[in-house]
């Protein structure tokens, strides 16, 4: 406009640590077959009205995006993430209504065997705009981490805000943690030595904060610089002994406003960096370019890589196997 999902990143860090990692850039490589695992129902509007929406009003139609995947303590998989109904996008801004974030769960325990079509089924919706007084409507691009007893989600745009839950289901609105002149969107989250660091867009780059207690943030630092594209949906993990950065490219232009697919734009450029602070200007780091919009990246409980995209291929939320290659000399 978000493993990387909360049980794993501790994990994978630890692990891609470990003795026999090589120094080689490795490129991941998708396996161009996508199962769509969820697909948002119907529901009521939970408001407030905008142009086109009405609340109160029932909509057989909704679109997710941005998103993240999270194993509760439950012991069930969560995906959360950006939903609203669908507008024509003949009638104007495609986005409206984008207040809450929808909730699905799995009803299995072991990642592998969720991945059939339309498998999670929806949950109550969190952090409508009335659950939020006093922040602005908007609620963009959950992403979520667990520290000690509670879970914390971070969520846009600028000001970009702190919710945390002690389950996954109850979740209390606490604040602005920063804001931005030049905007911050699609936040991402890594736990890295002890650090957190919290990457998101801005406008023709990437910037990234720090933070030891997800509370307090450092001043932001540009990590990637993007002039020929908007950034959206920026996503970090280390993996090999390198950071990954995965962005998708907007262009202006590029999107006729008459198919709504054409407006999630699904090439996710790759750039590999030893500096998780340093991913170059422009391709200088680019490695390779995947299908998915709005993709994370993370592993299951058996190791494997996935990588996962909304509105491509189709309009729910799809999920593709990732496997890691030597770069070719």
């Amino acid at each position: 406009m978000k493993f990387k999902v909360l049980l794993f990143i501790p994990f994978i860090i630890l692990s891609h640590l470990a003795f026999g990692q090589s120094n080689k850039i490795l490129i991941p490589k998708q396996q161009h077959n996508y199962v769509k695992i969820y697909q948002p129902v119907g529901d009521y509007f939970f408001g407030p009205d905008t142009k086109l929406l009405k609340e109160g009003k029932w909509y057989d139609r909704w679109i997710p995006n941005d998103h993240c995947f999270v194993k509760g303590e439950d012991g069930f998989w969560h995906i959360f993430g950006i939903t609203h109904p669908y507008t024509n996008p003949e009638l104007g801004n495609i986005h409206q209504g984008e207040y809450a974030s929808f909730h699905a769960i799995s009803s299995v325990k072991h990642f592998k065997k969720s991945v059939k079509k339309h498998h999670y089924k929806d949950l109550k919706k969190i952090l409508t705009p009335k659950e939020r007084p006093g922040e602005i409507e908007a609620n963009h691009a959950p992403y979520i981490v667990k520290k000690e007893d509670l879970y914390y989600m971070v969520y846009g745009h600028s000001p970009m805000r702190l919710a945390t839950s002690p389950d996954l289901y109850n979740w209390t609105p606490k604040g602005s943690l920063f804001n931005e002149e030049k905007g911050a969107r699609d936040p991402n989250l890594i736990l890295y030595k002890g650090i957190y660091y919290m990457t998101y867009c801005s406008e023709k780059c990437v910037r990234m904060r720090t933070s030891k207690d997800l509370i307090q943030w450092s001043e932001a630092q540009t990590i990637l610089t993007t002039n020929a594209f908007d950034p959206e949906s920026p996503s970090v993990i280390f993996h090999n002994n390198t950071f990954y950065l995965f962005v998708c490219s907007w262009k202006k232009g590029q999107w006729d406003r008459v198919s709504l697919m054409g407006a999630y734009t699904n090439n996710a450029h790759v750039f590999a960096s030893k500096d998780i602070t340093n991913f170059g200007v422009d391709n200088e780091k680019q490695i390779t370019v995947l299908k998915s919009h709005a993709p994370e990246i993370f592993q299951d409980e058996d190791g494997q890589w996935y990588i996962s995209s909304v509105v491509y291929p189709d309009m729910g939320v799809s999920i593709d196997k990732l496997e890691w290659v030597e770069e070719k000399q």
